[in-house]
């Protein structure tokens, strides 16, 4: 059985691309840095622009989508997209004409050959939020980013996958007395906002211990959060001796393997 292979470009708010070969086909999700460090940053790993089959864009916030138009038109990439994800997104950000939109349906299953992408509509506060299960050759990777909470079924899903890329974006202390606002505090930690470190590893604890192979901890805010201290909740909270990774701000990760 071929093996599924991943790895973060880059991951927080500074930009989000995710990159995922498997059963032949090539694909990125979101198109939050541009073309240049895109470049750059699969070809740390080996990887190229010319080889990708898709984009598939998560929701409309800049972070994660602005550079699309850039892939589109620069390296003749089709992006998938929700229709109020791109109506809202083209509307907040300048992402130009787009020549190769193939649009889906949050809850609905996107095929490119042997590879299914399932999406999983969240409660994020974007227009119309997606998180995506990679399925092929009976393995299954989650990317699982700007979740809002903990909706129901999230763990059930979660415990059906070999691997994940699960957002685990600030420490609950760090937060309460960082520089934020209270207005953005308020929006972080609220329903529509992003999971604590906590939240994420409680959502991995039970899985861990069924067939989840590895975790990528994804999105992690730069005020809010430290790699070492979210790798310390987990492991508080996780007892299994699962690898667990941290998507980086700036560098891409290792290539993980499922």
């Amino acid at each position: 059985m071929p093996n599924m292979r991943a790895f973060s470009l880059q991951s927080g708010s500074n930009g989000n691309c995710i990159y995922v070969e498997t059963g032949g086909v090539r694909l990125l999700f979101d198109a939050g840095i541009n073309g240049v460090q895109a470049e750059k940053k699969l070809a740390a790993r080996g990887r190229s622009m010319s080889d990708i089959d898709a984009v598939i864009i998560s929701h409309d916030h800049g972070d994660h989508v602005r550079y699309a138009g850039i892939f589109q038109r620069k390296y003749g990439l089709p992006i998938y997209v929700t229709v109020k994800t791109l109506d809202t997104a083209a509307k907040r950000h300048p992402i130009g004409k787009l020549h190769d939109v193939r649009h889906f349906c949050s809850g609905g299953v996107m095929e490119f050959g042997s590879v299914s992408v399932h999406s999983i509509p969240t409660p994020h506060d974007s227009a119309d939020g997606s998180v995506f299960v990679i399925s092929s050759g009976g393995k299954r990777l989650g990317i699982m980013t700007d979740l809002g909470h903990v909706f129901d079924g999230l763990g059930d899903v979660v415990s059906t996958l070999d691997a994940v890329f699960i957002e685990s974006n600030y420490d609950p202390d760090m937060l309460a007395k960082g520089p934020y606002t209270a207005f953005l505090k308020k929006r972080i930690r609220g329903p529509e906002g992003h999971l604590s470190n906590a939240e994420a590893a409680e959502l991995l604890q039970d899985a861990s211990a069924r067939r989840l192979k590895w975790a990528c901890l994804a999105h992690l805010s730069e005020q809010n959060n430290r790699a070492s201290l979210a790798i310390a909740t987990h492991r508080s909270i996780v007892h299994s001796r699962m690898p667990l990774y941290v998507a980086s701000r700036y560098a891409p990760s290792e290539i993980l393997e499922i």
